[in-house]
């Protein structure tokens, strides 16, 4: 019985928050130790492409000696995954690619062989191996290729969503959308709010028709808001669709509103299932006003506009900001229906990095 007492003691509300908060450091103790495993192993390649073309231009030996080395690693090395003829060559050619002879590979490589390279290190060695060598097959510049690794990182990507954005071309895309902010926000904001936009917005609307009128096209974000977030960027929360704005005794609705927690502004989204037209930036600074006026508070930032149509003139969109005081962005957008049936998780599981860094 009094076994039976002392466990009714800890099915309390103190316990159980107690408890999360140790599996919550067991399980992120166990991730940090999976990253550093991780860096090893990265490292250990990287000396190993290394010396593996070093000893190939001195020696002149062709793909036979990596198919001996192969088998005389696995032979000593029989537990250890990574060994393989395939992975061997990735490796290789996961040096070299970084090793091309060009402003950005060279700097990269000197940092990565130079003593003070841990801030590099902490970025490019960071992501697990399968990562690599998605961006090595997929990338053929070493600035696109460090664009999607610095991402990966910030964004904990997963080797599926890492796959969409290089598809997708975000490195071509992203802080490309007209907007007025250098001459309406303060200059650290704007250049943030540059970068979150993207021209053109990738929509997945898989398995539906590529010409949708506006409310069909936001009765589809909204029912896969998550994908609609990942499109966006980091640092968007979604507030809400037709979010009621009550003026003068009447009714308005913006289409989808935001919070931009590192811009720490309401982002108003106005979607155009047509071309863009200059009336277009009248009825968006409206909303973002009426939003400015019922939504911010002291510590918010200005609220920002942001106007996605199905296409645009970047000439015809840049005449329409001009003398517009408020902060607005305009880009188009591109239907895109040929995509993966679903997305995993923007956070890698432990399983799933522990995999990435046995795979051949």
């Amino acid at each position: 019985m009094a076994f039976n007492q002392s466990n009714m003691m800890f099915r309390t509300d103190e316990y159980r928050k107690w408890f999360g908060k140790i599996e919550h450091d067991i399980r992120r103790s166990q991730i940090k130790a999976v990253v550093k495993v991780n860096q090893g192993l990265l490292r250990l390649y990287w000396q190993m492409g290394c010396e593996i073309v070093e000893k190939q231009r001195q020696t002149r030996w062709g793909d036979g000696f990596l198919e001996r080395l192969s088998t005389d690693l696995l032979v000593e090395f029989p537990k250890m995954k990574g060994f393989s003829l395939r992975n061997l060559k990735y490796i290789r050619q996961w040096y070299l690619f970084y090793c091309q002879d060009d402003v950005i590979g060279k700097q990269l490589v000197s940092q990565l062989s130079s003593p003070a390279f841990q801030q590099v290190e902490e970025i490019f060695f960071s992501i697990p191996w399968g990562h690599h060598v998605m961006i090595l097959q997929r990338c053929k510049e070493v600035n696109s290729a460090w664009f999607y690794i610095r991402n990966t990182v910030e964004n904990n990507w997963s080797r599926s969503t890492l796959g969409w954005q290089i598809d997708s071309r975000l490195h071509r895309r992203q802080g490309k959308a007209v907007n007025n902010f250098a001459n309406t926000l303060p200059h650290i904001q704007s250049d943030l709010a540059r970068q979150m936009t993207k021209d053109p917005y990738v929509i997945d609307l898989m398995g539906v028709r590529k010409e949708m009128e506006e409310r069909e096209i936001e009765n589809y974000l909204d029912t896969h808001v998550s994908r609609f977030l990942l499109e966006l960027g980091k640092g968007f929360t979604f507030y809400g669709r037709q979010v009621q704005l009550n003026i003068g005794n009447e009714s308005f609705y913006v289409d989808l509103l935001f919070y931009h927690v590192r811009l720490h502004s309401y982002v108003v989204v106005e979607l155009k299932a047509s071309k863009f037209k200059p009336e277009h930036v009248g009825q968006l600074k409206f909303y973002v006003s009426a939003v400015d006026q019922q939504f911010r508070s002291e510590r918010d930032n200005p609220t920002i506009g942001l106007l996605v149509c199905k296409e645009k003139n970047d000439i015809v969109a840049e005449y329409s900001l001009r003398g517009i005081e408020t902060p607005i962005g305009i880009s188009s957008m591109k239907i895109y229906n040929q995509l993966m049936a679903d997305f995993k998780s923007m956070l890698p599981t432990i399983e799933e990095i522990e995999k990435e860094l046995g795979n051949d």
